[in-house]
């Protein structure tokens, strides 16, 4: 029944992404003379999804415009309730238009939303992901002057901006260079949940009530969605080795809401439903160890230095960025070279510590 629903919803996604992908692409930006005064006010991000590293891959494009707009108000269109907890510390946005995260049981609450994008007009409106058909047509349905669908032609996107965080920094730096601001030299900023002083103190509390012999410690994530999520065998086996290899570590797994574990528990962990708590954590943790999911962007956004696992994902889309992150593709060499990337990026930390 599941691979079934499965099937049903990527076919959906594949006819409405061929059904939409020419929407706006006809659409010019409203022609700009150079030097021009241009008052940008009001902002709609368009990310209408619920998934929490998805959101989460939006914060460098809210970063990006507060170093730009400093006075300007943003908005966000997306799905479900998880956004108001991930953005509660960006004082820039001040309205969350939340579709309901299953649309066909809230019809009505479905069309109000779509409807209260209409209640604002927005100087620029942002669509994050180019190929999302939801995306495309809210932001045709919006009220705008400026308006960016994400389209550009694949000659030029470089690999730096393939980056699903990147992409949408690359189209507005596009856009801010039609209006004279030349933000090419920048950095490109880094996946951020902003934990204040309190946040990340509760986490080191909640970590040292699990893991209090004083180590250092490192984190570990064994879940993922389908193909990502490697098996139990792969697991003990690296698990086992990380154990030996990093002995004067200690070890934390973050737990999954499905309360699961490819290490059948065998490491102290951490079950918590609060999103900022669990990065709270993760932000008290020497260096994190998950493959490609939420918990991993998580990981990115608390600081962290994060090693992403990607065996079927394009890492270039997806990668852990900043503060000494890197992947392992588990495609390619073995666990000895993996062990290597891990202690390579414990050393460029300082954080390596000898095994007695």
């Amino acid at each position: 029944m599941i691979n079934n629903q499965h099937k049903i919803n990527r076919f959906r996604r594949i006819v409405m992404r061929r059904l939409t992908q020419w929407i706006g692409s006809s659409e010019k930006t409203q022609k700009i003379t150079p030097g021009s005064s241009i008052n940008i006010k009001r902002i709609l991000i368009i990310r209408p999804n619920n998934r929490l590293g998805n959101l989460l891959l939006v914060t460098p494009l809210l970063r990006e415009l507060e170093a730009v707009f400093p006075d300007c108000k943003t908005d966000l269109f997306v799905r479900g309730n998880l956004a108001p907890i991930l953005f509660e510390k960006y004082p820039s946005v001040k309205r969350i238009i939340k579709l309901p995260g299953k649309p066909f049981k809230h019809l009505i609450n479905y069309a109000a939303t779509w409807l209260s994008l209409r209640r604002y007009r927005y100087d620029l409106v942002i669509n994050v992901m180019p190929c999302s058909s939801s995306g495309r047509l809210s932001t045709k349905f919006s009220s705008a002057k400026y308006k960016l669908f994400g389209d550009a032609e694949q000659e030029e996107i470089n690999n730096e901006f393939k980056h699903n965080a990147k992409y949408p920094l690359y189209t507005l730096r596009k856009f801010l260079s039609a209006i004279g601001i030349d933000r090419t030299q920048q950095p490109i900023p880094l996946l951020d949940i902003r934990l204040d002083a309190g946040e990340a103190a509760h986490g080191r509390k909640v970590l040292e009530s699990i893991v209090p012999q004083g180590k250092p410690v490192i984190s570990f994530f064994t879940y993922a969605t389908g193909g990502k999520c490697y098996s139990e065998d792969w697991w003990d086996t690296f698990y086992n080795r990380l154990i030996q290899e990093f002995s004067n570590y200690d070890f934390i797994e973050i737990l999954p809401a499905e309360n699961v574990s490819q290490v059948h528990f065998r490491a102290p962990s951490l079950y918590s439903r609060d999103i900022r708590e669990i990065a709270g954590v993760i932000a008290s943790t020497s260096l994190f160890i998950g493959a490609d999911s939420g918990i991993m962007h998580l990981a990115s956004a608390s600081g962290t230095p994060t090693i992403g696992l990607f065996s079927v994902t394009d890492s270039n889309a997806f990668r852990p960025y900043g503060n000494n992150s890197t992947i392992i593709n588990t495609n390619c060499g073995d666990i000895d070279s993996w062990i290597a990337i891990i202690r390579n990026t414990l050393e460029k930390q300082n954080l390596l510590k000898p095994n007695f």
